[in-house]
Order: C-alpha cells, then sequence, then structure tokens
C-alpha cells in the first residue's frame, strides 16, 4: 500500500489532474431554447456592436439639446514686450489705454467671460434634436430587427436539433429490425430455406441502417455546431440541447390566420417601425433644409478686464478701473447661398421618397415572409395527419409481411420493400411533424413577438 501511494506521488501533476478531472466529470449543460435565445441577446457580438450605435446616438441626442443652451468661454492671454530703443517723450498704447511712460519692457494681460446664444435659425436646432432622437430610436429598433433575426435562426436550429435526435431514434428502431430480420435469414439458409444471395441482402440494409445512424449522428452534430455559432461558444465545454417531450397536439394546433398575423406584425415589427421613423426624420430634414433660408438671430455678450506693468495703478486697481460690460445682438439673413439649400431640399426629399420605398419593400418582404410561415404551416399540418395514418398503415403491413416471411409465404424483396417504405412513412411523419411545429411557432412570434 506504501508502495503505491508514493508511486502516485511520482505521478506529473498533469495525469494526476487529468484523473481528477475525469473522476470529477460533470455532464453537459442542457441547453434549452430559452437559455439559447437569452445567452445570444445577451452575448452575440453584432447585437453588443449594434448596441453600441444605440448609445452613440443618444450621445448626439443630448450634444444637440446642449446646443440650444448659450455658450460660455473664459479667455485670457498674456504678453510680454521689448522695445530695445523707445523714443524718449512719446506715448504708447498698452490694452486700449494711452500709456505716457514707456519702458524697455512691459508686460500686458487680459481677461475676459464671453457668450454667445443662437436665439433663432428657422428652427434648425430645434429640427436637430428631434432628428437625432429619432436616430436614436433607429438604432434601438435596428437592435430589436437583429435580436428577432437571431431568435429564429436558434429556432430553426432547435426545431433541426429535435428532429435529428428523433430521427436517430428511427433509425436505431430500423436497424434493430434489420438485425432479426439478418439472424432470421442466418436460420432460413441453415435450414436451406433462403439463398445466401438473399441472406446477403439482408445484410445489406442492416448495414445500410448502420450507415443511416452515422449519418443522422452527423447532422445532429452539424446542426448543434451551427447553433454554438451563433450563440458564439468558443469554449471546449460539451455542448447539449435539452429535448422537451414533442406531442402530435403541437402540430395539430390552430394555425392563426394569416391576415391577423400579418395585421399584428405591421404594428409591433421594429423592421416596419423602423422605416416609418425613416420617413418621418426625412421630413425633419426637408424642414432643416428649408430653413436655410431663412434668418439667424444670436444674442453676444462678455466682460472683460486688463492690466499692464506701465500703469502706476495696483494690479488689482486695474483690474477694477479697466472692467468692461458688452452685449449685442447679430442678424444674419442669407441672400444668395450658390443653390445649397435648393440642392439641400432637393435631396431631403428624394431621400424621403427612398424611405417610403423601403417602406414598401419591408411589407411585402414581411408580408412574403408570414405567407410561406402559413402555406409551410398549413401543408405540413396537412401532410402529418396523412403521414400519421400512412405510418400506421405500413406498420400494419410491414408486421403482416414479417410474419409471412417467417412462414415462407413472401419472398426477401418483399419483406425489404416493405420495410423501407415503413422507414420512409416514419421520416414523412417526423419530417411533417416538425416542420408544423415550426412554423406555426414562427407564426405567433410574428404575431405577439413571443418565441417559445
Amino acid at each position: 500500500m506504501l508502495l503505491f501511494s508514493s508511486c502516485f506521488l511520482l505521478l506529473p501533476a498533469t495525469v494526476r489532474a487529468q484523473q481528477q478531472a475525469t473522476t470529477n466529470h460533470q455532464p453537459a449543460k442542457q441547453w434549452t431554447l430559452k437559455n439559447c435565445i437569452d445567452y445570444a441577446l445577451q452575448n452575440n457580438i453584432s447585437l453588443q456592436k449594434i448596441k453600441l450605435n444605440k448609445i452613440s446616438a443618444q450621445e448626439d441626442v443630448l450634444q444637440s439639446k446642449s446646443a440650444l443652451l448659450p455658450s460660455l468661454n473664459a479667455t485670457t492671454s498674456h504678453n510680454a514686450t521689448y522695445r530695445p530703443w523707445p523714443e524718449t517723450g512719446s506715448a504708447t498704447v498698452a490694452n486700449g489705454y494711452a500709456m505716457s511712460s514707456v519702458d524697455k519692457v512691459y508686460y500686458n494681460g487680459t481677461y475676459a467671460i464671453n457668450t454667445n446664444w443662437t436665439l433663432w435659425n428657422g428652427n434648425r436646432n430645434k429640427n436637430a434634436v428631434k432628428l437625432n432622437e429619432i436616430t436614436a430610436m433607429q438604432a434601438e429598433l435596428d437592435s430589436a430587427t437583429t435580436a428577432n433575426t437571431i431568435q429564429e435562426k436558434i429556432a430553426q436550429l432547435y426545431v433541426q436539433i429535435l428532429y435529428s435526435a428523433e430521427a436517430i431514434n428511427v433509425h436505431k428502431a430500423s436497424l434493430e429490425t434489420s438485425k432479426k430480420n439478418e439472424e432470421r435469414g442466418k436460420e432460413f439458409v441453415n435450414v436451406g430455406k433462403m439463398s445466401k444471395a438473399d441472406l446477403a441482402q439482408l445484410t445489406s440494409q442492416r448495414a445500410q441502417d448502420e450507415y443511416n445512424i452515422v449519418e443522422a449522428e452527423s447532422n445532429l452534430r452539424n446542426f448543434k455546431r451551427q447553433l454554438k455559432e451563433v450563440l458564439q461558444l468558443t469554449n471546449e465545454e460539451e455542448f447539449d440541447v435539452a429535448i422537451p417531450t414533442t406531442t402530435d397536439e403541437m402540430a395539430m394546433q390552430m394555425i392563426p390566420e394569416m391576415t391577423a398575423v400579418y395585421a399584428s406584425a405591421l404594428d409591433n415589427r421594429p423592421e416596419i417601425k423602423n422605416a416609418l421613423l425613416g420617413i418621418e426624420a426625412s421630413d425633419l430634414n426637408i424642414r432643416i433644409a428649408k430653413a436655410q433660408k431663412l434668418p439667424t438671430l444670436g444674442f453676444n455678450a462678455s466682460a472683460a478686464t486688463n492690466t499692464t506693468s506701465m500703469s502706476n495703478s495696483a494690479w488689482g486697481s486695474q483690474l477694477k478701473t479697466n472692467f468692461n460690460l458688452g452685449a449685442g445682438i447679430n442678424l444674419s439673413i442669407p441672400l444668395f447661398d450658390n443653390r445649397s439649400t435648393k440642392t439641400a431640399v432637393n435631396k431631403a426629399n428624394i431621400q424621403k421618397q427612398n424611405y417610403m420605398l423601403d417602406l414598401k419593400d419591408k411589407q411585402t418582404t414581411l408580408y412574403s415572409t408570414i405567407e410561406n410561415y402559413w402555406l409551410q404551416a398549413t401543408t405540413n399540418q396537412s401532410k402529418f395527419k396523412a403521414a400519421k395514418i400512412a405510418t400506421e398503415s405500413q406498420q400494419t403491413s410491414y408486421d403482416l409481411l414479417s410474419e409471412q416471411f417467417r412462414l415462407g409465404l413472401k419472398n426477401i424483396v418483399e419483406l425489404m420493400n416493405g420495410k423501407d417504405n415503413l422507414l420512409q412513412a416514419q421520416q414523412n411523419e417526423l419530417q411533417s411533424k416538425y416542420l408544423a411545429i415550426l412554423n406555426i411557432d414562427m407564426l405567433k412570434f410574428y404575431q405577439n413577438g413571443e418565441l417559445k
């Protein structure tokens, strides 16, 4: 026992760590659809970049609001002057005052506070605030649009994973049947009731089922990889998806009415709201452009003082006696601007027409998308009804063929055809079931914005 303990202590630390990790291996986290969506909305890089655009747009709003207020600046300047050969008995001017005493080296200082305020400029400043507020709302809607796209992609991949997982079970059940048929065929060969060529066909069918399982498992891993890519998971942790219980009732639930879904989507979808805001923004751009022809009225005021070394007064006394206040207004009236205003107005009108076309295009795309989901839901629901009956019929038929084959009443070709027909019916049922569920859920998502 002591020798074993000593040998264990001599093992490299990495080997022991691997052994402990294996011993303490935790099962992979089971990601539900809600887990996937919540994680993506928090961590998706594209979504985070768009959120930064929203924050930047909000800064523009604050900046434009601040432009409505007066500006305030404090300035000071200090200068030293050297005159090596001043004229005797002459005077000089310093800071606006005549100085009879002229020094070779003297100092001037000025101190001022200035304010400027645009009182009216055709409401361009106020419309700029509204325009930036709309831009901020559009950035937020861009984020919502991207979030919806990500959720749709996750839902589609999630359903593909569910379908692939159930398809594996179907292929495994088919493999078990193929193995039984192969074993039965071997027994028939041994008693001379079947040729080796027929047995080879049963073996080939069993191998094909094994191939189908490998392919289905590969598809499942690929869909999980795609889901990890959407979630942007780059760690090496094992990734697995929680497989919820799906029922036939989920595929047979009432399909939302297409017109009702479209009407709700027009009111709720962020891409439509964004296009409408674009038209509103273009109206503001037109107003801002037209305001370039209007006068601009401004107000300015200042408080200033100065000092100089050529004065006999004390520094504090100079600050007081040289102190002055000033105020004024300025009016700017545009007379000829080389057509810049007309060009700006025309371009703003063109932009509005572009936004109106963009709205129409998005409405058309939205309607086409909803119509496609509705057609897919309706078609696959009908297919599921038929496929479910077909599966039951093919199962009954195959059970009868299998029994007749055992009694020698059916040949190998009929048995294999019956099994292939059963497998195809099962796959059709699965596919139509999950496509019906997916498309119904997508219609509900477009109607109320909730994805379950």
